[in-house]
């Protein structure tokens, strides 16, 4: 199958003001499932922009099989509110495939309504492994997994941090802190697994409400464990909370965040200085190596254009990279839904590591899962969060903050 949109098309018409392709009559109604509103809504809705941007190029160049590609926007505020928007689009607007969703729990409640009704789902931004491990057969992600971030998490510590600080992976002492969702309980479980496999001490857990308005018990908790890192799984205000208590009461570790709310611009700037040294493994993030990353200049240009800001997050980028996956699957079926003829699409595709905007590649398995996605390690410097390992991405070496 030929790579994503954005290889394809030249610089020019990718720049161009968007305007209405040359389309038939019918068109290809998608559902869009993103949280717009409530307390994930800053990353819902940057996420949504992704997938928005990847529809208006496509769209330019003439849509799918023909068909103008038209969004039905659905608000999965909470997890009974993903269940219930996914019940409509499905019975009242009659779309046949969903894309979306952000949210882990969001889309766990959503896809087991379409698996249920035989619609296809299609998530580019929710990381929890169980999403692709309940046998749905119209289940399909383009993103990396909880357990694919531990990997990188683990990865990161054993190769170069627990050598920085002149020790064996053994000798390493982590802690974890995490929100309590599916999110934060499916990376903390990941990482607590495959470290202890590493041979590295995982010395406390501390779950937490992503609500809270203090943390100060999980510090004063952290600090008795007497870590060397902590890693954190939280979305965007608690992350800006565990950060400024860690500081404030003192908390020696490092933290590295897991995507989420340690990705967000609004993260370095609410916590100026604070946030410098601060890791993070999530998505390919905009401060990378381009020749990682083909595409990626271009769709920051589409970004500024389109919103007039820039992005975020690196979430409009994995949404922007699997909405094209997708309308590319989509095209080889000559435009239909059905689950048969999408998953013989699907599972054909094969792009190599290093050709998309994300630099991930694509390859799916039997359960929908992409298993050419990778996370990279990141770090805030100076108001900007850097890809910093591995070195084939990285534009600075890592730093240990003192």
């Amino acid at each position: 199958m030929r790579k994503a949109l954005i290889l394809g098309l030249s610089i020019t018409l990718l720049l161009t003001t968007f305007g209405a392709g040359a389309f038939g009559a019918e068109k290809l109604e998608l559902g869009a499932l993103y949280p717009i509103s409530g307390g994930l809504a800053l990353l819902g809705e940057e996420s949504w922009r992704g997938a928005e941007i990847a529809r208006l190029v496509r769209n330019e160049a003439g849509g799918v099989a023909g068909k103008e590609i038209v969004f039905a926007q659905g608000d999965a505020s909470t997890p009974s509110a993903a269940r219930s928007e996914a019940e409509r689009l499905v019975e009242q607007k009659k779309v046949a495939a969903i894309l979306g969703t952000y949210s882990s729990s969001r889309c766990m409640a959503a896809s087991e309504v379409t698996a249920r009704k035989g619609i296809v789902y299609f998530e580019l931004g929710a990381i929890a492994n169980s999403i692709t491990t309940r046998g749905y057969k119209t289940m399909w992600r383009t993103n990396p997994t909880a357990a694919d971030f531990s990997k990188a998490q683990v990865g990161f510590i054993t190769d170069w941090y627990a050598p920085k600080l002149g020790k064996k992976p053994a000798e390493m002492r982590v802690s974890i802190a995490h929100e309590d969702s599916d999110y934060g309980t499916s990376v903390a479980d990941s990482f607590s697994n495959l470290a202890k496999a590493a041979g590295i001490q995982v010395v406390s857990v501390e779950p937490y409400a992503a609500n809270t308005n203090d943390l100060s018990s999980v510090i004063f908790r952290l600090r008795k464990a007497d870590p060397d890192i902590v890693v954190a799984v939280s979305y965007a205000n608690d992350a800006i909370l565990l950060a400024r208590q860690a500081y404030e009461l003192k908390l020696k570790a490092p933290l590295m965040g897991t995507g989420g709310g340690h990705s967000i611009q609004s993260f370095a700037d609410a916590l100026g200085k604070e946030a410098d040294g601060v890791l993070n493994v999530d998505f390919t993030q905009y401060e990378v190596n381009e020749q990682f990353t083909p595409g990626l200049k271009e769709f920051l240009a589409l970004y500024k254009k389109t919103f007039n800001e820039d992005p975020r997050s690196g979430h409009s980028l994995a949404n922007f990279m699997g909405a094209n996956v997708v309308f590319d699957i989509i095209e080889k079926t000559g435009g239909s839904l059905d689950p048969e003829k999408i998953r013989e699409a699907a599972m054909a595709v094969d792009i190599a590591p290093g050709n998309t905007p994300t630099g991930w590649g694509v390859k799916f398995e039997e359960n929908g899962q992409n298993v050419m996605a990778t996370p990279l390690v990141t770090q805030w410097r100076d108001g900007k969060l850097v890809t910093v390992w591995p070195e084939s991405a990285s534009v600075m070496a890592p730093i240990i903050r003192e």
